[in-house]
């Protein structure tokens, strides 16, 4: 846990391989760091440059004045061992080795021997062949591409990209991230090591997580059994056919093992199961940014009588309970609503619904013990959504999930300032139930596990 703080909340920053051709990887990172407003020391290491971004460039690591706590590697793999003991000396405490041509490739001795020397000075190794990590508490994206939006969602990913995909949607989205980190090859920091510290991080509310296997089944187990709910966990993990399977172990040289292994230790667990990589935005989405109903009755309201169908049918589907409504809350509805409204649920405000009928109508059945929470669809232009969701939720301990489609520039105005207030809105009723579904289906880890079994090689699918 501490050597990843000091990974993390490092001081100072080298990039070893950092370029002035804004082509290259090398300086795509280093322009990143710079850019993202990290306040430490930045040294970039070539030896054929000057300067590069209007910072005074070094020939070697040796050459830094001073301590470096964070190295990046972006250099050929044959000339990493060498960095790594250069590193060693500068007393480093992690080193994001981007480059390739490890395991990956089939060159297991060369990335045991950059092990063996990290192991000697006590460097955290994320990598190799991987996208590095961006911690945004420390504005620190030593990584590409460059988001800066601080969120609930800590991204931990086998693959730069569906990492990269999941911290652009959560930053277009003005809901942000408290970090992505890229595992690579993962030689030494993994999945479990990324959970046991995000678990702990107040900037983390959520862990997401994409993964193609699991290196030590029974310390992963252990683990989550540990966090005991405190802090959710999504996952995407691929290879669920036999095909996928084996496309899953080529890719990173992981083992896949048995996916209705893996089904099993999640359910027991309570880690909730993504089966793309938009489930796994929702689903950390919605852990993120909303609590636990107290139940599983929901009232839908909405605008849209045919997206009010929409979610009943996906809430059925997904054990969902849209409650009938009680004779006296039907009389206190019809007291208040135009006639024209259908008193059911869905409760149909119709297309003519102001914000105001929204929350007159949540006011009165938030009253109901029969309903646990509310599913409010704004399926037309309704403006002053927001307001009145913001006021719903400070009146009201039963949770709102929100909906809104159809809407022009009215909904892209109205969820905009709802993300911004940490607001979740999902912009189709299927997408809300199934995240609704994920926020139902969480619970606390059980203490003490039950033993499955696993392959010698201690894996989990």
């Amino acid at each position: 846990m501490n050597s990843l703080k000091s990974v993390f909340s490092a001081r100072s920053v080298a990039v070893v391989g950092a370029s002035p051709n804004p082509e290259k990887t090398g300086h795509t990172i280093l322009k990143n760091i710079v850019e993202g407003g990290y306040q430490g020391s930045i040294y970039p290491i070539n030896p054929k440059a000057d300067t590069i971004l209007g910072l005074n460039c070094y020939p070697s690591l040796s050459a830094v004045p001073g301590d470096v706590d964070l190295v990046v590697v972006v250099v050929p793999s044959q000339a990493v061992p060498g960095v790594m003991d250069e590193a060693g000396a500068k007393s480093a405490k992690g080193a994001v080795i981007i480059s390739g041509g490890f395991r990956e490739t089939g060159n297991n001795q060369l990335e045991a021997e950059v092990l063996d020397i990290a192991a000697k000075h006590q460097i955290r190794v994320i990598g190799p062949n991987c996208q590095g990590f961006n911690y945004t508490p420390q504005k620190l994206c030593a990584s590409w591409p460059l988001v800066k939006a601080q969120g609930p969602i800590a991204v931990i990913s086998q693959s730069g990209t569906v990492g990269a995909t999941m911290e652009m949607w959560a930053e277009s989205e003005n809901i942000g991230i408290s970090a992505f980190v890229a595992l690579g090859n993962k030689s030494d920091v993994n999945e479990i090591d990324l959970i046991e510290f995000f678990a702990a991080d107040s900037n983390t509310k959520v862990i997401s997580l994409y993964i193609e296997g699991v290196k030590n089944g029974s310390r992963f187990m252990q683990t989550v059994s540990e966090i005991g709910g405190s802090t959710p966990i999504v996952v995407l993990k691929p290879g669920r056919t036999e095909k996928g399977r084996k496309a899953a172990e080529s890719h990173t040289k992981s083992i896949a093992g048995m996916d209705q292994i893996f089904d099993a230790v999640c359910k027991q667990l309570g880690i909730i199961r993504a089966n793309d990589i938009t489930e796994l935005y929702d689903y950390s989405k919605a852990l993120g940014l909303l609590k636990k109903p107290t139940g599983n009755n929901m009232l839908v309201v909405t605008s849209s009588g045919g997206s009010g169908v929409i979610a009943t049918d996906m809430a059925e589907e997904n054990g969902i309970n849209v409650i009938g409504l009680s004779d006296e809350l039907k009389r206190e509805l019809r007291a208040t609503l135009p006639d024209h409204c259908v008193v059911s649920n869905p409760l149909d405000l119709t297309g003519d619904a102001t914000a105001d009928r929204y929350k007159k109508t949540v006011q009165i059945a938030a009253k109901d013990d029969n309903v646990d929470f509310f599913l409010l669809i704004f399926g037309d232009p309704i403006p002053g959504a927001f307001e009145i969701v913001q006021e719903l939720k400070q009146e009201t301990s039963k949770e709102i999930v929100v909906c809104y489609l159809g809407g022009g520039e009215v909904e892209k105005e109205e969820v905009q300032k709802m993300h911004q207030h940490g607001i979740p809105a999902f912009p189709t009723p299927e997408r809300a139930v199934k995240a609704v579904k994920a926020l139902l289906s969480t619970k606390n880890a059980t203490k003490g596990v039950n033993n499955f079994e696993f392959s010698n090689s201690s894996r989990v699918g």
